[in-house]
């Protein structure tokens, strides 16, 4: 609704826009617990939003009829009934690419885009990045007021535009499912409603005939492939379960299978990327009974794709993994040794971790207990501090 209403008032007055389906809101719960929820609950408060939207601009423009006496200027005018026959999801998708434009930092994008095209709260969304709630709302008023200054249209952008714009609107999607995955502190190892919500909204992009392209497919296979096993990676105690841990019949089995079906549609372009060789990655995992049936000479193969089109440490570090399946753990230690000075790599708990799996697993219980004590420095989540203490009393044990 925030999307729908922002479009029609415009870029500048996306607070009015969010005060009015707020008062929207709150009118519906004094009203429908004594007259009943409406047939058409999304159009009522639809109706209602604009209402008050339309009471507001009226208080403004009465204002701005006191100004324009002083200054002599006319304001804009506002049609709120404007562009009601665009396609279902446009709305949304234009909102996306405002929240998302290059300009704007990183981390304004991301909360922008969970604050207005979410729906999340200025609470929910710190929590979820483990941040103040008044660091998120300062956030959220400098990326507005940018928005303001640089006059960014609610729009979708020209045919010839969506390319060049729509991988920083990939990039907050990717962001911000890989925090929901793998939350990086707190109570909490995963936030499930982060993953939702990034893979409704990159739906919305694979939905729409403008961004309907392999690249989008791509992003939306990996993020269904790994939610599928969003319900195995804890036990009931809220612990981490390791891949090789999970009990796989309880893997989705229907994210799964659409995961392969967006995979498969992103087989149709001829440029492959970053997103592609992650999503075929997982599809692996998706496919395998278990950890012993899976295909690591291709993962392995897989990786070193991702590292051309992607360096990073932590690529690296995750094909080291998947060589020490191929040919052994002190392949695997070796590999990671050639990286374990990475300045990216200083705080990740799992360069220490994986170096102790893998030592552990060559019969070194004593190098092992040392690089989980290490890990146990570095910052990390309290399931996963968990984890690390559990697989330290295991090598102490031995």
């Amino acid at each position: 609704m925030v999307s729908s209403l922002a479009r029609r008032l415009g870029s500048a007055r996306l607070d009015l826009a969010e005060e009015a389906v707020q008062d929207a809101l709150v009118r519906a719960l004094h009203t429908w617990p004594y007259g009943g929820v409406p047939r058409e609950p999304r159009a009522w408060l639809f109706q209602v939003a604009k209402h008050r939207a339309l009471d507001l601009l009226r208080r403004e423009a009465s204002l701005r009829g006191k100004l324009e006496i002083i200054e002599g200027e006319p304001g804009p005018v506002v049609n709120l009934d404007a562009a009601d026959d665009r396609a279902v999801g446009d709305d949304e998708l234009a909102m996306m690419f405002m929240c998302c434009h290059p300009s704007l930092p990183s981390l304004g994008r991301i909360a922008l885009t969970l604050k207005t095209v979410g729906g999340f709260s200025v609470e929910e969304i710190a929590a979820a990045f483990l941040a103040e709630p008044a660091a998120i709302a300062q956030r959220l008023v400098r990326a507005k007021r940018q928005i303001r200054e640089q006059d960014i249209p609610i729009e979708i952008p020209q045919s010839d535009e969506v390319a060049g714009r729509l991988e920083s609107v990939l990039d907050v999607l990717y962001l911000f499912f890989n925090e929901g995955y793998s939350v990086h502190g707190g109570e909490n190892l995963v936030r499930a409603e982060l993953c939702g919500e990034a893979i409704r909204l990159a739906g919305i992009l694979a939905g729409n005939r403008r961004t309907d392209l392999p690249l989008v497919h791509a992003l939306l296979a990996l993020m269904l492939l790994q939610a599928s096993r969003l319900p195995a990676r804890v036990d009931e105690a809220g612990d981490l379960l390791l891949l090789s841990e999970q009990d796989r019949a309880r893997w989705d089995q229907g994210l799964i299978a659409e995961g392969l079906r967006h995979l498969e549609r992103a087989s149709s372009g001829e440029s492959m990327t970053a997103y592609h060789v992650e999503a075929a990655i997982a599809a692996c995992h998706a496919v395998a009974p278990d950890e012993a049936s899976t295909n690591w000479t291709y993962v392995l193969r897989l990786y070193g794709e991702l590292l051309s089109l992607k360096p990073s440490p932590v690529v690296e570090l995750n094909r080291a993994i998947a060589l020490a399946m191929v040919e052994g753990p002190t392949a695997g230690i070796r590999a990671i040794e050639g990286i374990q000075e990475h300045p990216v790599l200083a705080r990740y708990y799992l360069l220490p971790a994986a170096l102790g799996a893998l030592c552990l697993r060559a019969g070194d219980a004593r190098r092992a207990a040392d690089y989980y004590r290490e890990a146990l420095t570095r910052p990390s989540s309290t399931p996963e501090r968990r984890f690390l203490e559990k697989q330290l009393e295991r090598c102490t044990a031995l």
